[in-house]
């Protein structure tokens, strides 16, 4: 039986080989996408402006508070001035409340509280505005307005006005505990001058000690007025009352105080006197330690921070919260209510802030330079009274007989 032959035949021009490469097949190009690091630098360059715009944004910010922090921190360091009768006059005057109110803008108190009250006063007009958004349904109505009930205002109220009242007085007993400490310091450097003019013999072996011991009682204020005052200059302070060789040792060390102290004690050593009358003169040096005590605690020990901390937060929630507790009553009036509320306020708590450090408060200068003052005073009257006193005992000496009769 034969077999059927197939009709399409396999021929040779159809047979592939196994190394054979199509070369009939079209090579298309190849297909080029943006590369990767061009679209990073392009975001880059597209984000660039709004980082720029928050770092303005954040100077701008910051530059009202720094404003403001510069003129306090001027005014702490200008000099204040001591009392006459011309000055408690005008204390006094019924024209004060008129005065005090013109000079508002060049208030240190005053010009401090720009930042808080911006802040607090602008924060009322954007709920204020909200507010008054939402009732004429210029918001979808889901949009509630922002109001609550005044009886949690009624009963935190005496708290905050205790809070202040206890923190100002706080700060007032620190500025009298140092303006006491002052007056111990003062009252003991013209005591002490006043006994080694008096007991110290002028003449002798005594007289540059004497003169170099007054000079160190007098550059005591000056020393410990450097030492607590911020950004004061002992060495030019200083100069005038001590002697180059004397002004280096003090200014290499590093309690400048106990240094003219050291000076002060060494010299009543090295002096030609009795030994009670030496301790006498080592005593009146107390005082001076008690006031570099006290002074040194009332500059490194604030009012405990948690009750500073703890004022502030009860102001600035009080001040948060404050438009939308009034605008039921009150509407648009909560901006004005919240300036003047916040005005107020702030202004009490920045005048505890600024007294509790008592001494740039405190007319140093003036005391010191009254030191010195009273002191060349009394040196120059010790010889006037001397010579007075003398001639006195000379002419009672002529008016009257060794036997005690008068001459005739």
């Amino acid at each position: 039986m034969t077999q059927p032959t197939n009709p399409i035949k396999p021929t040779s021009k159809i047979s592939l080989p196994s190394n054979f490469t199509p070369k009939t097949f079209i090579k298309l190009p190849p297909l080029t996408l943006p590369a990767k690091p061009k679209t990073t630098l392009s975001f880059k360059t597209h984000c660039s402006p709004p980082s720029d715009n928050s770092q303005t944004l954040v100077s701008i910010l910051h530059a009202i508070p720094d404003w403001a922090d510069h003129v306090k921190e001027r005014g702490m360091r200008q000099k204040r001035t001591l009392y006459d009768h011309e000055k408690w006059v005008q204390h006094r005057s019924s024209l004060r409340h008129w005065r005090h109110v013109m000079s508002s803008l060049s208030s240190r108190v005053v010009l401090s509280l720009v930042p808080p009250v911006i802040a607090f006063t602008s924060f009322a007009a954007i709920i204020a505005g909200y507010n008054y958004a939402v009732s004429v349904q210029w918001l979808p109505g889901f949009f509630p307005v922002l109001k609550a009930s005044t009886l949690p205002y009624q009963l935190t109220a005496p708290a905050l006005a205790l809070l202040l009242v206890f923190r100002t007085e706080a700060s007032y007993s620190r500025f009298e505990e140092g303006r006491k400490a002052w007056t111990k310091v003062i009252a003991g450097t013209n005591d002490l001058a006043r006994q080694v003019i008096g007991g110290v013999e002028s003449s002798g072996k005594n007289a540059p000690l004497k003169k170099a011991l007054l000079q160190y009682i007098m550059a005591f204020p000056v020393a410990l007025k450097c030492h607590l005052t911020y950004d004061s200059d002992i060495r030019q302070d200083l100069q005038s009352f001590l002697e180059v060789d004397d002004l280096a040792i003090v200014l290499n060390s590093k309690h400048r105080p106990r240094c003219i102290i050291e000076f002060i004690s060494q010299s009543l050593q090295l002096l030609k006197l009795e030994e009670s009358r030496k301790n006498m003169l080592e005593s009146k040096i107390s005082c001076f330690h008690e006031g570099i005590g006290v002074c040194e605690q009332l500059m490194g020990i604030p009012i405990p921070l948690s009750y500073t901390r703890l004022t502030s937060r009860f102001l600035v929630l009080w001040h948060l919260t404050l438009p939308i507790i009034l605008w039921d009553d009150c509407h648009w009036i909560v901006i004005p209510a919240t300036f003047i509320s916040a005005a107020s306020l702030f202004c009490i708590e920045e005048v505890g802030v600024l007294i509790e450090e008592p001494f740039p408060m405190l007319a140093l200068d003036e005391l010191c330079k009254q030191v010195y003052s009273n002191i060349q005073e009394a040196i120059a009257t010790d010889k006037i009274i001397q010579a007075q006193l003398a001639a006195k005992l000379r002419s009672h000496s002529k008016e009257h007989s060794p036997n005690g009769r008068p001459n005739s």
